[in-house]
């Protein structure tokens, strides 16, 4: 996608053996690259939220796992960097998922030809995202289109929690896939942003891709959403998720499950978008399985930005000395889900609709 007017991924391989990031904890005031060399650099970006997105993550892992082998292929190196790198944040499943995929490949190998081989890993399992990414686009701009038609031409107006666009992924994104090849398609579309506090990464984030993309949206406080909806101001909501158990239920940003209880409520469609590497098919109770990451306190009682002359700065918004907890993902039960957006279509958000997809599981 594009930075002014220049397409950008937001993860690539870079000279000397390293990878290169976008830096997303400095969005949007500046567009800052980040060199990792190391296993510990790429825990690190994980934990500290310079790369996020759950596909990104799984990427983003997997490169770790090439670093973590140019500096020692023996097994016991391999199994530590397994290991840190899945603890670096737990919820997204993607992560494990693509840990799990490369040491699958290398385990059975010498050590010596361990780096090249997950080089090769990390970079198909990029371009596989790209790929799926670009026809959960498709497939939801199907979706797109039909309230489209059924307004005669009218602006649709869909609503986002958190963000599920390019920045998120390798490339295109999840939930913003569908909105960017709506856009290609000519479909006119209006973006209500969601802020998703408690670090602003729709406002942020998803602000700053739409703006650069040139998509109408608008920025709205998170408690905004219900009111649009009791309006008819919102036509679809569309979401990414970071784990989706075999029967529907999926996890993502925190206040997305309440963004589904007012969408029911007032019988706004409600999709969640997100690739294969997302369904965790070990599981099938949503609330009581999926690991729930708690942050630190500080992301609720301060936030950053620019000051007027363009410096960043770090702000306490909360009483002095009140505790704060930090939960940072809720799970949205299947009940509540109009659909699921994967590459291979649109399928119920049950057991039932994804093995109607995914047969092979």
């Amino acid at each position: 996608m594009l930075i002014d007017g220049k397409r950008f991924r937001t993860i690539w391989p870079a000279a000397g053996g390293a990878v290169e990031i976008i830096d997303q904890t400095r969005l949007p005031h500046a567009v800052a690259i980040a060199r990792l060399e190391s296993l510990e650099a790429v825990v690190r970006a994980i934990a500290d939220m310079q790369v996020r997105g759950a596909p990104l993550i799984g990427v983003t892992a997997a490169w770790g796992l090439a670093l973590a082998m140019r500096a020692d292929p023996g097994d016991g190196a391999l199994a530590e960097a397994s290991r840190q790198l899945k603890a670096s944040r737990p919820t997204a499943v993607n992560l494990a998922w693509a840990v799990d995929r490369v040491v699958s490949v290398l385990i059975h190998l010498l050590p010596a030809d361990r780096e090249a081989v997950a080089r090769a890993e990390a970079a198909a399992i990029a371009e596989e995202d790209v790929v799926a990414c670009r026809a959960i686009g498709e497939h939801g701009a199907d979706l797109i289109a039909a309230i489209g038609a059924r307004k005669g031409g009218e602006a649709v107006n869909v609503l986002t929690h958190c963000n599920a666009g390019w920045l998120a992924t390798v490339d295109w994104g999840t939930a913003l896939a569908p909105i960017y090849v709506a856009q290609a398609r000519g479909i006119d579309v209006h973006v209500w942003v969601d802020e998703t506090r408690p670090r602003n990464q729709g406002a942020a984030l998803t602000a700053f891709e739409l703006g650069q993309q040139g998509v109408a949206h608008t920025v709205i406080a998170d408690n905004a959403g219900g009111h649009l909806m009791q309006h008819g101001r919102v036509d679809l909501v569309l979401t990414g998720a970071d784990r989706i158990t075999r029967t529907g239920d999926a996890a993502n940003k925190i206040g997305t499950y309440l963004k589904a209880l007012a969408a029911a409520d007032n019988g706004v469609p409600f999709h969640v978008a997100a690739p294969a590497s997302t369904l965790d098919w070990s599981l099938t109770d949503g609330v009581a399985q999926i690991p729930i990451e708690e942050r630190g306190g500080e992301e609720v009682t301060h936030v950053a930005g620019a000051l007027a002359d363009g410096s960043m700065a770090r702000v306490l918004v909360s009483a002095p000395g009140s505790p704060a907890a930090n939960f940072a993902f809720d799970v949205t039960p299947a009940r509540l889900i109009t659909g699921l957006i994967t590459e291979r279509g649109v399928c119920a958000a049950t057991e039932a609709g994804l093995l109607g997809l995914f047969s092979e599981r």
